[in-house]
């Protein structure tokens, strides 16, 4: 009997609903963020800034080199000093391309190590934000925000912010030296500078929105994949392929049509300055080449400025493509800092202490509690377990039995009551000492990447080789661990899909084992395996419950006969409670669902058995 209260619902949707819009991004305060982060890294930020000083410097150098050697030695056939001329703008050119390769190098292992810092903050703010964070988010939308939307950040630190200030630096420079040149020409040149800026900032931002829309798109996108590829058993069980490439390809179209409008406006940016470029060449050469026949400019001046024109129009496509890429970059980092602003909803007390050396004794005081406000899944609970108490949870789908569980592992705090161990209430403690002290085997066993004797020893880390293989010794795995290819060096796929439910049970009771916890949960860990693998389980389930207080939701009688206390749950409620023979004997709701579905189960299992 899975739990299936109500949880809050995934933001972004499923199935066919849309990602919802976002409220304007504050564009400085996510900059002074990103600026913090980037503390670590000044001295060698304040290099690269050096570096580029330089490389821009030699790199306006050549122009005015250029037009030197026309007019002093081109125009004069002193080839010897053309020669020297050459020389001087080669090396020029050369330690150009020196600063340009260092400081790229440098700023590619910044904008790395930069990225690597965000991601494993994101990932240590997953695992510390309360389980209904997780409740509410969907799988692959998070994975975007680590993987995607980090890498737009890095895109633009370890390209763009080069680019930028290379690009400002250049047309500062162009300018100025354009001025010191001639100033009749550079006035007529620059004259059309306004005009470009105004295209230039009228284009991109309208570029703003459609990045945004593409970084929320591509999150929906993800997180469609991820659920269908994960689902992929239960999409073809029910046949449901159709229905799943029709909501990929609602999430793939729309991600497609923001993009196509964010990559049309940045197309256009491209011939939108060839075209300024051309025109401004022109009306340069003819301005030119009049002054030229009044002798007010030279043939050399006129050469290099044609050159800074060219260059100029480069930083300036530069700075827009760069602003289109900052766009990108700003709506990913608003989106990862809208997960490390989020605050876990379960958090230590300042005063907590750890939980050590138990007894086991549980009391749940009138604990009500509820996943979304004024929406109430218990009602005042009370119960009180005794050390070595085994206490079986039943009741209809949606009764709240799992709820309880969670709210004794302080997945999430009670809004009402109070839950103490050993007369301590748990918001008092630690929530790492007290989940140090459960040990949880669940109906559907989570299994990681890694070897069978690696999945074991996730119970306790620090666990040597032989307590794992004694661990599942006594979990009853080793028999069927040494029938493996490579027996506890057997490589897990993924979710542990290689083997059957009841190898996956008894993997998880032998962690459990190795764990060795004071108070253990297990939640339904029995009902979907067969009759055979259960007795196996069985045993393992008694040795592990021995001397532990243990909280036991199941749909076989078997495993709550012999509970100390049985609670049926039932509209939010305990409504009754005894031994099992207690409640039959009381006729009540517990009767009437043993005789109409546990009756039944035991007996197919035995015909099964």
């Amino acid at each position: 009997m899975t739990n299936q209260t109500a949880r809050p619902r995934f933001v972004g949707g499923s199935g066919g609903s849309r990602p919802t819009g976002e409220k304007a991004i504050d564009r400085r305060g996510t900059l002074r963020r990103l600026a913090d982060y980037l503390q670590p890294y000044h001295a060698r930020l304040l290099l690269v800034a050096a570096l580029v000083v330089v490389a821009t410097v030699l790199g306006l150098a050549g122009p005015a080199l250029l037009g030197r050697a026309i007019d002093a030695y081109v125009l004069h056939d002193d080839v010897e000093g053309l020669a020297l001329m050459v020389a001087l703008m080669t090396g020029v050119y050369v330690l150009q391309g020196v600063f340009t390769a260092v400081h790229g190098i440098i700023m590619t292992r910044v904008g790395q190590h930069f990225v690597a810092d965000i991601r494993a903050a994101l990932f240590r703010h997953f695992q510390a934000l309360s389980m209904d964070y997780h409740d509410r988010h969907r799988v692959g939308d998070l994975m975007s925000r680590i993987s995607n939307d980090s890498e737009t950040i890095n895109q633009i630190l370890s390209n763009g912010l080069i680019q930028f200030t290379t690009n400002i630096l250049s047309l500062g420079g162009i300018m100025v030296a354009m001025l010191l040149l001639n100033l009749p020409l550079a006035a007529g040149t620059l004259i059309i500078l306004p005009v470009m800026l105004y295209i230039t900032k009228l284009v991109t931002e309208r570029t703003r929105r459609a990045f945004r829309g593409m970084q929320k798109n591509l999150g929906w996108l993800n997180a469609v994949m991820e659920e269908n590829i994960t689902g992929i058993r239960a999409v073809q069980a029910y046949a449901q392929e159709g229905a799943a490439i029709a909501q990929f390809q609602r999430a793939s179209q729309a991600y497609r049509r923001v993009g196509i409008r964010a990559d049309f406006i940045t197309a256009a940016l491209g011939p939108m300055f060839t075209t300024m470029m051309i025109l401004t060449v022109a009306a340069t050469a003819l301005l030119g080449g009049w002054l030229a026949l009044q002798d007010a400019v030279s043939v050399g001046v006129i050469a290099a400025f044609v050159i800074y024109i060219m260059n100029f129009f480069r930083p300036m496509r530069g700075i827009a493509m760069v602003y289109n890429q900052l766009q990108s970059a700003l709506a990913g980092a608003e989106r990862i800092f809208a997960v490390l602003d989020e605050t876990p909803s379960v958090v230590d007390a300042p005063a907590a202490v750890p939980l050590r050396d138990i007894r086991g004794a549980v009391q749940f005081a009138s604990v009500s509690f509820a996943y979304q406000p004024g929406e109430l899944v218990l009602r005042d609970i009370s119960l009180d377990v005794q050390p070595g108490q085994t206490i079986a949870l039943v009741g209809p789908t949606g009764a709240g039995k799992t709820t309880i569980i969670s709210l004794l592992s302080r997945f999430y705090d009670v809004s009402a009551g109070r839950i103490c161990i050993d007369g301590q209430d748990i918001r008092s403690l630690t929530q790492d000492s007290i989940r140090a002290q459960l040990g949880i085997v669940l109906q559907d066993t989570f299994l990681f990447s890694g070897t069978v004797l690696e999945n074991i020893r996730y119970g306790r880390l620090d666990a040597t080789d032989d307590e794992v293989i004694k661990a599942a010794r006594l979990a009853n795995a080793d028999s069927f661990i040494h029938l493996l290819p490579h027996d506890y060096q057997t490589q897990v796929s993924e979710k542990g899909h290689n083997f059957s439910q009841g190898q996956r049970q008894l993997l998880a009771i032998a962690r459990a084992i190795l764990a060795d916890p004071r108070i253990l949960i297990l939640d339904e860990a029995t009902s979907s395996v067969d009759t055979r693998t259960e007795v196996h389980i069985q045993e393992a389930l008694l040795r592990l419950l021995e001397g532990r207080t243990a909280f036991v939701i199941a749909h076989r009688l078997s495993t709550i006969r012999n509970a100390d206390q049985v609670l049926v749950i039932n509209d939010q409620r305990i409504i009754e409670r005894g031994t099992h023979d207690q409640l039959l004997a009381m006729g009540g709701f517990y009767a009437q669902l043993y005789r109409s579905q546990y009756a039944r189960l035991d007996e197919i299992a035995g015909v099964a058995g």
